[in-house]
């Protein structure tokens, strides 16, 4: 008897989070027909509650955004980052002298682009409006299905087609299954897929607020001893703010009332900027890293935290799951339109290859900056300070930081230039 399925088509991607609808979005510019299966609700997930991170958009996220027609949504919510400022840091009222150190690195994007106008160094958005954009242009999109509240209770690769079985029993069939499921991705443990990584005892103290005078367009980062301290520009005069604690003391923010909430963060925020109050729930994160032995299986590839989770220190995590999203995408047009099979091994290593440098380069980046910067001791502090001097006075190397910011540097992936992907 033919097993009548749910749905049919090219590709099932599990996980409708930022990665996953960005990955949808390119597939079906692939000429792919795409299931997104969900857990949660369309209406939980585009609520403002929801989720309260924002998240910096590389300069190469945001073609590929243009290419795909969500730019055009997001924008109204969007600030361009025209500059970064990264430096030591103490918070104020310590028993040693509080605020930036001496030691300082600038990164200002009219060193790659030129004009008034020129592209910035990215874009920061809170994650509900980016989610709320890509939802716009997914649902005018007829080869693209949207399943949820639904849960994926297990999966199989039978041939030249993977099956998807959801917790109500219905069954989706495509040639290639896609895990944009988060770090525990449950679509790679089934998989037998090894992962390793460590928690860093850290976690990421997330919340929104409001300052007196504008920000221009400056993204800070300083590096208190517990961990780093973002402040990120957002659109009227306001900033998100990523502070990092020790597990103890981030529990401690979270819980604390909004007077003593407050002194700590002026102890930390500091007054350059005027007045500063908060004007949003606050959340906490754990950070740790996860890196996926494998990146791919026959019929089943991984995008997004699913392939790897780093720590935010750089803000790169959604953009690893764009550039991802980019070079998978691309893989699969380039065999739809050479005749080839989509889930192939033979495809899906490619993408593996294209993306694995980039992944692990990062991760590595990121842990150990982790680890230089999460720290007060005094000689580290020197030597890293000087370090931080030393790349601002090269030219050179402050443009290739930049751009390996960016997602320019290596081969990257046509939508990251800001091109369409076509399939015959």
């Amino acid at each position: 008897m033919t097993q009548e399925y749910f749905f049919e088509g090219d590709v099932v991607i599990v996980g409708g989070g930022l990665a996953g609808l960005t990955l949808a979005l390119a597939m079906d510019q692939a000429g792919l027909t795409v299931a997104v299966v969900d857990a949660l609700p369309v209406e939980d997930r585009l609520a403002p509650e929801f989720d309260g991170r924002s998240s910096a958009l590389a300069y190469t996220s945001w073609r590929m955004f243009e290419a795909l027609g969500v730019a055009e949504h997001l924008h109204p919510h969007a600030q361009r980052i025209e500059h970064i400022m990264v430096c030591d840091g103490r918070p104020y009222g310590g028993t040693k002298p509080g605020g930036p150190g001496r030691h300082m690195l600038h990164f200002d994007r009219r060193e790659i682009s030129e004009g008034p106008d020129g592209e910035p160094l990215g874009w920061m958005a809170e994650n509900r409006h980016t989610r709320h954009a890509l939802a716009k242009v997914l649902k005018n999109r007829d080869r693209i299905v949207a399943i949820a509240p639904a849960k994926v209770v297990n999966h199989e690769i039978f041939g030249d087609r993977g099956e998807v079985t959801l917790d109500d029993g219905r069954k989706l069939s495509a040639s290639l299954i896609v895990g944009c499921d988060g770090k525990f991705s449950r679509r790679k443990a089934q998989s037998g897929i090894r992962s390793y990584g460590w928690n860093y005892g850290q976690n990421g103290v997330v919340t929104t607020v409001e300052h007196e005078e504008p920000h221009k367009g400056v993204a800070y980062e300083y590096f208190m001893p517990s961990g780093p301290f973002a402040i990120l520009p957002l659109p009227d005069n306001r900033a998100s703010l990523v502070w990092t604690e020790g597990d103890k003391a981030a529990a401690a923010l979270k819980a604390a009332s909004d007077e003593v909430f407050q002194y700590e963060l002026e102890n930390r925020f500091g007054d350059f900027l005027g007045k500063v109050r908060p004007v949003g729930p606050r959340w906490v994160y754990p950070l740790g890293l996860r890196y996926s032995e494998q990146f791919c299986q026959p019929r089943l590839a991984f995008v997004g935290d699913a392939a790897r989770g780093i720590h935010p220190i750089a803000g790169q995590g959604f953009n690893l799951g764009i550039r991802d999203a980019a070079a998978l995408a691309e893989v699969c047009a380039e065999a739809k339109r050479t005749g080839h099979d989509i889930g192939a091994v033979t495809t899906l290593r490619r993408y593996e290859d294209w993306r694995k440098f980039d992944s692990s380069t990062l991760a590595l980046g990121t842990d150990l900056f982790t680890r230089l910067f999460s720290n007060d001791i005094e000689p580290i502090r020197h030597i890293r300070g000087l370090g931080l001097s030393i790349v601002n006075a090269i030219p050179p190397a402050r443009r290739f930081f930049m751009r390996q910011a960016g997602g320019e540097t290596g081969d990257p992936p046509r939508l990251l230039k800001g091109e369409k992907l076509t399939a015959a």
